[in-house]
């Protein structure tokens, strides 16, 4: 494609952000620092958590109901209860 070259310079400026800000690309867990370490962190409190006996306090965070476990499923594997419904959402 041949663009002139105001219009390559408007379309490259498109992608260069305003005086003051700074590109973030990752940020929490996935963040540099100590990335390797927090992500051991993570899987070692997800494993404690998995351990097949159920949670004392487990409280929606929303209603502020007990919560429940309704299925557990290995990792890869589809859960048997859930059919998902079209989300209806219309794109055109």
């Amino acid at each position: 494609m041949t663009l002139p070259a105001d219009e390559f310079i408007r379309r490259f400026l498109l992608h260069v952000l305003p005086s003051g800000f700074h590109r973030i690309r990752h940020y929490g867990f996935l963040a540099s620092p100590g990335r390797a370490a927090t992500i051991g962190r993570l899987r070692e409190l997800i494993a404690a958590d998995c351990d097949g006996a159920p949670a004392s306090a487990t409280i929606c965070p929303r209603c502020g109901g007990r919560m429940r476990v309704i299925e557990t499923f290995a990792r890869g594997a589809e859960p048997r209860s859930f059919k998902a419904e079209p989300a209806g959402i219309d794109s055109s």
